[in-house]
């Protein structure tokens, strides 16, 4: 009965999304059967609310500085050429017209979507049977997930939080859907300070419920450690002085109670990688499905041998390793169909994914604020600390007795160094460059290549109004109250 229970559970979440849940729930027929157990709404969690095999957002390596455009060198790669063009090209348009665009551009809809999942979990918590821990678990999970999923919408829909110019009392976030109750009014942006203000709240809640109410007992689920990680992220993406105290403090709590980084000289050989959770330690929580061969869209396995595909890992990302003795250029790229690919998860392992958090960007984001704040006060001390987090860090990446600590006095130099070793160390992943390139206001050059062969040039400009991605056409043409990013 417990099982049927489960499987009926999910069946009626298409109903609670399309409909009022209160009234679906009211009791209508004596054959109705309704969740009424802790276990039936993890169910729905489980199915709705988690990522599962998300692929969503491997488009946004498209528009950094990590992948390269050959061309079409076959007719073969002609979709997957098509698919990645408007967006390399920085095309203003690129999520604009009538063609269907690839189900992992649409990352409004696909977010959303899950957003709706997570509502649903922390809306009928009250209406079920089982006691407070449990609920409180569920509660806490369901927070997680949706702070997680509005930071991604904010990563790419809207412009960096401390952009110069940037006025977040009146720039705009995106829409704030907190309930699962629906109303015949049409949503609107709300500005980015009640946005990250939204997000920095359920993420709060969401790591006190799981520190005191849920231990995850696989990296497939979200625990108290993923929420201090994500907070320590969160506040280190918001920028400012004030904020770099917070990203100390969360980092701090995910090192202290997270799980060691990775030797990686331990996995020289095996075929495993980083993201590999059975033999690599520091995976906090994984979901998804690989970057690389999971899709489709725009990194196609279906290679022909001698043939260059279109998008590849860049060359000039590859240079800025120290390729002798840093085992993350051997293990963190491969050529396993013929082309430049990232393989932070072995292509032979069984639901493998590299999407989730890890441990290192604790490392990375505590460095980092650690730097600025040295930068702010004058604090030698706190450049003393942000420089033994990257050497701790560096030394489990090398060769064993390869690594030589870094020496770096400047605070201004070892800024730089932190940042050219977050590109390193998060390269091709969760969207980390992308949103790098807009909070530090870079630049972007791409040299692309069409299907005669023309190399043209195309380039992001510092602070650009793309920093803000377009919203895709479908979303505005449903709802006539949200409205376009500046293009």
């Amino acid at each position: 009965m417990k099982n049927y229970r489960s499987i009926y559970c999910l069946g009626i979440l298409l109903y609670l999304l399309c409909t009022s849940c209160h009234d679906f729930f009211k009791e209508s027929s004596q054959d109705e059967i309704k969740p009424s157990s802790v276990e039936d709404l993890r169910g729905v969690m489980y199915k709705e609310a988690y990522p599962y095999q998300l692929a969503t957002g491997t488009f946004l390596m498209l528009l950094t500085d990590e992948v390269q455009c050959n061309g079409l060198s076959n007719d073969t790669y002609a979709t997957v050429h098509q698919n990645g063009t408007p967006v390399f090209t920085f095309n203003p348009m690129m999520f604009d017209g009538i063609e269907v665009f690839p189900t992992d551009v649409n990352s409004w809809k696909t977010y959303y979507e899950k957003i709706k999942g997570c509502n649903v979990v922390i809306d009928y918590v009250s209406e079920i049977s089982g006691t407070e821990e449990e609920k409180n678990a569920l509660v806490g999970q369901a927070l997680f997930l949706r702070s997680f999923y509005y930071l991604k919408l904010a990563t790419i829909y809207c412009q960096p939080y401390n952009a110069p110019g940037i006025d977040v009392n009146t720039v705009l976030g995106v829409p704030l859907i907190l309930t699962m109750e629906l109303t015949d009014d049409f949503p609107r942006r709300v500005s980015l300070k009640a946005l990250y203000e939204q997000i920095e709240k359920d993420l709060l809640t969401a790591a006190t419920l799981l520190e005191e109410n849920y231990t995850p007992d696989n990296v497939w689920r979200v625990g108290n450690v993923a929420a201090y990680t994500l907070l320590s992220r969160l506040y280190l993406y918001m920028g400012r002085d004030e904020d770099m105290d917070n990203v100390i403090k969360y980092a701090d709590l995910a090192i202290a109670q997270g799980p060691d980084l990775t030797r990686l000289a331990l996995l020289d050989g095996s075929g495993k990688s980083v993201y590999n959770s059975d033999v690599s330690s520091e995976v906090i929580w994984i979901y998804g499905v690989n970057s690389f061969s999971g899709g489709g869209a725009f990194f196609t396995t279906n290679v022909t041998w001698g043939y260059d595909v279109p998008w590849e890992v860049s060359s000039d990302l590859l240079r800025l390793y120290d390729a002798t003795n840093d085992l993350r250029y051997k293990m963190y790229y491969g050529t396993p169909f013929g082309c430049t690919y990232g393989t932070k998860v072995a292509y032979n392992t069984s639901n493998g994914s590299d999407h989730g958090i890890r441990i290192a960007e604790a490392y990375l984001n505590r460095a980092e604020a650690f730097i600025r704040r040295s930068l702010a006060t004058g604090n030698d001390g706190d450049r003393v600390l942000a420089l033994n987090d990257l050497n701790v860090l560096r030394e489990t990446r090398y060769m064993t007795g390869s690594y030589v600590d870094e020496q770096i006095t400047d605070a201004n130099e070892l800024l730089e160094f932190c940042l050219m070793e977050r590109r390193l160390e998060l390269s091709l992943e969760e969207g980390f460059r992308w949103f790098d390139i807009k909070r530090l206001g870079l630049s972007v050059t791409h040299v692309y290549i069409d299907t005669e062969g023309i190399e043209r040039e195309y380039t992001l400009e510092s602070n650009s109004p793309l920093y803000a991605l377009p919203i895709p056409y479908d979303a505005i043409e449903r709802n006539y109250r949200l409205e376009q990013n500046p293009r």
